[in-house]
């Protein structure tokens, strides 16, 4: 497929008009063919226009017909072959076993929503029969199931080039609820976006759907974006990206006439406590571990291990030792963008100023390599000092010494909120654990004990989400089958002949769901 350097709306490829974005491969530092020029107003215009023509007849289509669709966009990523592949290794710098792995779970979370629209399930069809004889006052029919919201803006992500941007989670999630997709394209792949964006666009054409069901706009700046959020038919947002953007984007969809919800992942550091039993049995196991975590992808993942919290023992440091032996033999590795290694290079230098720095990686050999780090301080003065508790993307943590468990949920209850958090203990340290539990509900989404927290699944019980910065709504995900649940909204029906009824909601329950009747589940 040759590379057209133009947008999607709908079923039309069309040329922008504003500044133009290539592609930098990080590797070398140099430009990538073809340029993509930004959209304007007219093409969000346009875009917005086709999906909600398209909206009404897309999320009443029938829960195979959606399925099916989601398949096909699948199917066709998995048919770009060594294209798509290469054309993403470019862009990011990313190996391709990195790359292949992430195709593999972009068209795995497809098929996924394939099979949850299938089940039906997530439509929540809950029916109270009525009661024309209670008393004092009889009951109505009343029938609920779930709708979609509209159409949905989708910004894709700067570190995952397939599974979180074009057909990514946010995407998959959205057209499963039935609710057409409006794509900005990151501007460091913009290649990758448009195969993946006419993957989409092919399959819409196969399976007969409204053409305004997908459309691929490409802009730098913020213009294209805000413009985006706030078009009056836009009703939901999916963005994954920096804290400064996901608020810029909170805070222009809030003041809109009609405010939409902005599933904004943005900001996390991802807490590992060290309990006392666990670093004493197996604190270079630990150390080893740590360090194939918080260096895997360049340290490029939202949930890198980014803190460390730990009392202070001559086991935490023996662990500090066996990491600082350890990381200054890793490699220096290639970052996603220009921009986003500098960015690293300016936190991992405002955090030498404030903490010791314990280790380092090996230094770069070409461009826009990170080189990893390891930095120490102590619990009073990271309380004190919020130049240590940011997050810095990349292969850079930050080991923090308590003087004893009090001080550790101190620092656990000054802590932002974040995706994860992580328990390493023995059966010793399950008491100080359970005290911690309740603290660390509160600031996480997703809770380990002994494993470490890059490593996202895809299926029904993840949840990738958590408190204010980590999330703008802390009550959803973006991975997994739950996702979906974000672009729903319920709605209820009173005394509405059979006939007029959603096919849901029929009395004859002709979808065979799983339903809440009368208070009591179906079988």
């Amino acid at each position: 497929m040759t590379l057209t350097g133009k947008m999607l709306i709908g079923q039309q490829s069309l040329s922008g008009h504003r500044d133009a974005i290539r592609a930098i491969n990080p590797a070398t530092d140099t430009p990538l063919e073809p340029a993509y020029a930004g959209g304007d107003g007219e093409h969000v215009e346009r875009a917005c226009a086709l999906a909600w023509a398209a909206f009404d007849r897309y999320r009443e289509t029938t829960l195979e017909e959606r399925a099916t669709f989601l398949e096909a966009i699948a199917d066709n990523l998995e048919a770009l072959g060594d294209e798509l592949i290469e054309r993403a290794i470019a862009e990011t710098g990313l190996p391709r076993a990195r790359i292949q792995g992430e195709r593999g779970r972009t068209c795995g979370q497809l098929r996924a929503f394939a099979r949850t629209v299938r089940l039906g399930e997530w439509l929540d069809v809950r029916v109270d029969t009525a009661q024309p004889q209670r008393q004092p006052l009889p009951r109505a029919d009343l029938r609920q199931r779930h709708i979609p919201l509209g159409p949905v803006a989708v910004f894709g992500a700067s570190n995952f080039p397939l599974a979180f941007s074009v057909a990514g989670g946010d995407t998959a999630s959205a057209l499963a609820a039935g609710c057409p997709v409006i794509v900005k394209a990151h501007g460091a792949h913009p290649g990758t976006s448009e195969l993946a964006g006419r993957a989409i666009a092919q399959a819409v054409k196969h399976c007969g759907l409204p053409e305004g069901v997908f459309s691929l706009l490409y802009g730098s700046g913020r213009d294209v974006g805000i413009a985006l959020v706030t078009d009056p038919r836009i009703k939901a947002v999916g963005f994954t990206g920096s804290r400064t953007g996901g608020v810029a984007l909170c805070q222009a969809a809030q003041a809109r006439p009609e405010s939409i919800p902005v599933y904004a992942e943005m900001s996390s550091i991802n807490p590992v406590y060290l309990f006392p039993a666990a670093l004493e049995a197996r604190g270079e196991a630990l150390a080893e571990g740590f360090v194939a975590s918080l260096t895997q992808g360049a340290g490029q993942f939202c949930t890198n291990p980014g803190l460390v919290i730990a009392l202070q023992s001559t086991a935490l440091e023996r662990f500090i030792k066996v990491v600082s032996d350890r990381l200054p033999r890793c490699p220096a590795q290639t970052m996603l963008t220009p921009g986003i290694f500098s960015a690293y290079e300016t936190g991992v230098a405002a955090l030498a100023k404030h903490a010791r720095v314990a280790a380092q990686g090996l230094p770069a050999t070409g461009p826009n390599q990170g080189q990893a780090h390891l930095f120490v301080t102590q619990a009073k003065d990271f309380l004190a000092n919020e130049h240590v508790q940011a997050e810095v993307f990349g292969a850079a943590s930050l080991v923090v010494e308590c003087t004893d468990a009090a001080q550790v949920r101190q620092v656990s209850e000054h802590l932002e909120g974040q995706l994860t958090a992580t328990l390493h203990l023995d059966e010793e340290d399950l008491p100080q654990a359970h005290a911690l539990l309740p603290v660390l509900e509160r600031k996480a989404g997703r809770l380990l004990v002994n494993g470490w927290p890059t490593g996202v699944e895809v299926c029904d019980a993840m949840v990738h989400g958590g408190p204010f910065p980590a999330t703008s709504d802390s009550r959803s995900t973006s991975v997994g089958t739950a996702a979906i649940l974000r672009f729903l909204r319920p709605v209820c029906y009173q005394d509405f002949p059979d006939a007029l009824l959603p096919t849901a909601l029929q009395q004859g329950n002709p979808l065979l769901l799983r339903r809440l009747l009368d208070g009591r589940r179906e079988a």
